[in-house]
Formats: C-alpha cells, sequence, structure tokens
C-alpha cells in the first residue's frame, strides 16, 4: 500500500498541468508575470554591465550605483511588507513593476552614462519591490508539501524557457540586426534590447493590473499602526531560526551586487568572450534551470530543502571556479565559459529553493512583513559589498569579487545551513508571532 501511494505521488508530481490547474489563479498570474519580466530581463543581463561601462561608468561607479539601489531597497522594503499585510500584495507588485519600467525608459534613452545610472538604480528598486509582492503570493498560495515544485515550476519550467530564449534573441538581434561581428564595443549596438525589454515589462504591468485579484491574507486594516523597525524586531525575537535566516539569505542575495554584474564583463574583457559566447553563457544559464529545476523541485518536497540548496550551492562555486581559473588562451575557453553559465543556472534554483525554506518559518500572517525583514538586510548587507565590489575589480583584479563571494559562502553561509531545521515538516510556533496581531 505505501508503495502505491509512493508510485501515486510520484506520477501526481510529474504531471505538471494538472499541477498547474489544481493551484490558485493568483499564483498562475505571477508565474505569467514572472516569465515576462525574466525573458526581459535575460535578454539585456549578458550587456547590461557592458552596456554601461561603454557610456563611460567605472567599475567602481557601477559599484556605488549599485548599492545606492539596494540601500534604497532596503528602507522601501520594510515599509512595502507593512502595505502588503495591510492592504494585500497588489499595490505593491505593481507600484514595484512601474519603477522597474521607469529604470529600462532610462537605459533605453541614456545618452551618457548618468542616465544610465538612474536605470541602474530604478532597476534594483524596482526588482525588489515586486519580488516582494511576487514572494508573498507565492507564499501564501502554495501548500508546504508543494511550495519547492511550484516555485520552481515558475523558475525553471516558465521563466527558464523564456529566460533562454531570451539570450538567443539578444544575440541574433546584435549579430544579425546591429552587424556585431565578434565583441560590443558600442553603446547603441545594445540599445534597441533595452526597448525591447521595455514593452515586455509593460505587458507584464499589464496581466498584474487585470489578473491578479486584491486578496489580503495579512491582519489588514484592524491591526494597529507599528513602526517597521517594532515588528521587524519582534519577528526576530518571535524564533531564533529568523535570526540565522537573515544572515543566510544575505549571504545568498550577494550575487546580485558582487557576481552576477560581473561574470558577463570579466567574461569578455579578462575572458575575450564575444556577443554570441555571452549569448550562449545566458542560454545556459537558463537551460539548466529547464533541465533540472522542477527535478530539484520534487527532490526538496519530498527528502528535504536543506540537501538541495547545498547542492546548488556546491554547484554555483564549481562555476565560478572555473571561471577565474580559465586561461583566455585556452583552446577550450569557449567551451568552459559555456560551462560556466551552466552552473550559473544553479543558483537560480537555489534561489528558488531558499525562498521556499524563508516562507515556512513563518505564518502566513506575517509573510510581508517577514519579506521586507529580508529584503532590509538581505539589501544592506548587498549595499556594502556593492560599494566596495566595483572599486576591488577597478583596482586589485576582477577574479577577488568572485573570491570574496566563494569564501563567504564557505564561512558563513553554509555552516549557518546546516544549523537550521529541515522546514519541509516545520511547525511554526503561531502564538510566538502573537504580538505581531495587535
Amino acid at each position: 500500500m505505501a508503495t502505491e501511494n509512493k508510485t501515486e505521488q510520484s506520477s501526481s508530481a510529474l504531471n505538471i498541468p494538472a499541477f498547474w490547474k489544481a493551484q490558485k489563479l493568483d499564483w498562475r498570474v505571477t508565474v505569467v508575470r514572472t516569465s515576462l519580466e525574466r525573458f526581459g530581463y535575460k535578454m539585456v543581463l549578458p550587456y547590461l554591465t557592458l552596456y554601461v561601462t561603454l557610456l563611460g561608468a567605472t567599475k567602481t561607479q557601477i559599484g556605488y550605483l549599485t548599492s545606492i539601489g539596494l540601500i534604497l531597497s532596503a528602507f522601501i522594503g520594510p515599509i512595502a511588507g507593512q502595505m502588503i499585510d495591510r492592504y494585500g500584495p497588489k499595490r505593491i507588485y505593481i507600484f514595484g513593476i512601474s519603477i522597474l519600467i521607469g529604470g529600462y525608459l532610462a537605459f533605453a534613452s541614456a545618452p551618457i552614462w548618468q542616465v544610465a545610472a538612474l536605470g541602474v538604480i530604478l532597476h534594483q528598486v524596482g526588482q525588489g519591490i515586486s519580488g516582494q509582492g511576487c514572494s508573498t503570493v507565492c507564499g501564501n498560495c502554495l501548500a508546504n508539501c508543494d511550495r519547492a515544485k511550484g516555485m520552481l515550476i515558475c523558475e525553471s519550467l516558465a521563466a527558464g524557457v523564456l529566460g533562454m530564449v531570451g539570450p538567443m534573441i539578444s544575440g541574433w538581434v546584435l549579430v544579425n540586426l546591429m552587424n556585431v561581428d565578434g565583441e560590443v564595443t558600442d553603446p547603441n549596438q545594445v540599445r534597441p534590447l533595452f526597448l525591447i525589454t521595455l514593452c515586455i515589462t509593460v505587458i507584464s504591468l499589464l496581466v498584474v493590473i487585470f489578473k491578479l485579484s486584491s486578496v489580503n491574507w495579512g491582519s489588514g486594516n484592524k491591526r494597529e499602526k507599528h513602526s517597521v523597525i517594532k515588528d521587524g524586531l519582534a519577528i526576530l525575537k518571535a524564533d531564533k531560526n529568523c535570526v540565522k535566516w537573515i544572515f543566510i539569505a544575505a549571504v545568498g542575495g550577494m550575487p546580485v551586487a558582487l557576481v552576477t554584474p560581473y561574470v558577463s564583463l570579466y567574461a569578455a574583457e579578462a575572458r575575450h568572450a564575444s556577443a554570441r559566447t555571452l549569448a550562449a553563457m545566458g542560454t545556459a544559464t537558463a537551460f539548466t534551470s529547464i533541465m533540472f529545476g522542477y527535478f530539484f523541485g520534487i527532490l526538496s518536497d519530498r527528502y528535504g530543502r536543506k540537501k538541495m540548496l547545498l547542492t546548488t550551492i556546491i554547484f554555483y562555486l564549481i562555476g565560478l571556479t572555473i571561471l577565474i581559473t580559465t586561461k583566455r588562451s585556452s583552446p577550450i575557453v569557449v567551451v568552459l565559459l559555456v560551462a560556466v553559465g551552466i552552473c550559473q543556472g544553479f543558483q537560480e534554483i537555489g534561489a528558488s529553493i531558499s525562498g521556499s525554506i524563508s516562507f515556512e518559518l513563518v505564518p502566513g500572517k506575517v509573510m510581508g512583513r517577514w519579506n521586507g525583514v529580508n529584503r532590509a538586510f538581505t539589501a544592506l548587507f548587498s549595499a556594502a559589498v556593492a560599494a566596495v565590489a566595483g572599486y576591488i575589480y577597478d583596482n586589485i583584479g576582477g577574479q577577488w569579487v568572485f573570491i570574496i563571494y566563494i569564501a563567504c559562502e564557505l564561512l558563513i553561509r553554509i555552516p549557518l545551513l546546516i544549523t537550521l531545521p529541515e522546514t519541509l515538516h516545520y511547525k511554526v510556533k503561531e502564538e510566538a508571532f502573537a504580538a505581531l496581531d495587535k
């Protein structure tokens, strides 16, 4: 009988259309929105930092810009979390996507790097705020036993497919329409990609406006108004695992500031990667999500989140090690850079599994504020890192931004993660969070 139940569960897990139909409409709308956003973002990601440097910015300045955007996100995050718990995620979601649109508009129209700088800042803030709305919907719509599978359907089979197509399209546009032969040398060669991404982001905004409900999982207007600091401290006081998690999440969020902005740039400058190679790296990243994402979700929902998250971290670190040890004179340098792209995909899979763990540490009624606390700590930590990352790249060596991240994973995140309880069947003590209801 037990064998029959296992077989039935396995068949159900692999029946993705049935799983999709069984989920709430709000979650499905969020998957569509995230897929569109990922499609547009992956089109420009391989060239984004390169574009800003071609306009005249230094890597040190890009680090400062990223830092400013993250600091703003850190201050806005807890406020946005309170508003989500009071009014529901839809308003914040729309606000965040609107800021993203402003960021892409600044990129697309930038005549000088200072205008593109505004795009960098708005993009950081918009991604953070819209991500809070997205994660609140995911955290409340998906059941515990389906959470990792659901989040990795979004990551791998929806956003992953479009995320793979995005770099392929952008590479084709650069080579065939903008006549780029070899390395990208002119910002105007990249500019059309931002116009395409701008249009896609506007479509994603319309999807949320017209299809997402106004449901609210928080305490609503009945709750007394507290300061965001008081609410944040109350959450951390309620469970020591929440304290551990903010440090785990802070290191897990470092790639946004310390790794992702510099991977393509380092590949282009230190390894002489062409436009085709950069596009292939982006496509390989999305391919990893498609091939392994949902599979990792099934394993996470069956055997636990921690084991799968640790596995993705190891693969990601292997990829970064390949990047900094590969010689540009190597006859297989292109193959090795594509392997780096493949390993990058495990970071994105791990981010979804990490999100599953985060949602399972607190009750749904405080999800918005908990996401805000996480966003604030992660963004402030990443802002500090971003402020020095560009300087390190310019003055010490590009490889050191990756080495620092690897060290933080090995010395901080992995040891803390090992001490965290497995959350797959973790029982949240609702009474410990009672003060947040008042």
